[in-house]
């Protein structure tokens, strides 16, 4: 198909006398363009109102259709550029980086809205994990990670108290404030199975239980080798792509 054919000519046209409204048939028509790979990752798509005149519906009805989108993580919306298709992130396993850090390095930004946190004392299993002597205080974060609006992944961590000066210390990124307070881990031990997501998990990240997700379990240590960190991220298995550089060297 030439590369200046309309939207609608490459993707398919919509059906003004469909049983589906127009929004919902336009947000289907888009997601199979991107399932069918005819959108690739990080494509930009024509502005609202070049697709209402494309697809012969209203602004409103674009809107909608592209809302539905992104709340499914199909589609970023970048403010002031516009609507983009999602692509895979790429996480280097061997790196250890931050989820904020992650998504600025790729020209996205993160956010994050914070489903829990509290303070209290290890149970046997952080205990074990940051060998910490019982009755030892910590912090615990568990909050909802986003990538330009799309929902990417939930994370639990688990720090040692002494790490922080108090809990509400943390703000959009856990390991900032840990280095603002000279305790951000230089090393880790990290675990990466494959899950299937729960039905609650699915509801956060907007995608079906039952879908494919990536756990990673990470034990992060200080330079003088004490464990300040335990946590466990879970991320959309279609959003995310796990690769590490290895060498025989």
């Amino acid at each position: 198909m030439p590369q200046h054919a309309s939207l609608s000519a490459r993707i398919g046209t919509l059906d003004p006398s469909g049983a589906l409204p127009l929004y919902r048939q336009l947000q289907r028509t888009l997601k199979t363009a991107i399932d069918r790979r005819l959108l690739l990752p990080d494509d930009a798509l024509p502005a609202e109102r070049d697709l209402a005149t494309d697809f012969g519906v209203s602004r409103i009805t674009v809107r909608k259709a592209l809302d539905g989108l992104v709340a499914e993580g199909l589609l970023n919306r970048r403010q002031g550029s516009g609507n983009f298709v999602a692509g895979r992130v790429e996480k280097n396993f061997s790196a250890l980086t931050s989820f904020s850090e992650d998504m600025r390095a790729r020209g996205r930004v993160p956010t994050s809205s914070w489903l829990r946190r509290s303070s209290g004392t290890v149970n046997p299993e952080e205990a074990l994990a940051l060998r910490a002597s019982p009755g030892s205080a910590v912090y615990r974060f568990e909050r909802l990670r986003y990538a330009d609006g799309a929902p990417m992944a939930l994370e639990h961590a688990t720090i040692l108290a002494y790490a922080l000066p108090s809990l509400d210390d943390v703000g959009d990124s856990l390991y900032e404030a840990l280095e603002a307070n000279d305790h951000r881990p230089v090393r880790a031990l990290q675990r990466l199975r494959a899950v299937l997501l729960s039905d609650e998990q699915a509801k956060l990240l907007n995608a079906n239980p039952g879908d494919a997700g990536l756990l990673a379990e990470r034990i992060g240590s200080l330079r003088d080798g004490r464990v300040v960190e335990m946590s466990h991220s879970l991320y959309r298995g279609d959003t995310y792509d796990f690769v590490a550089e290895l060498s025989s060297l």
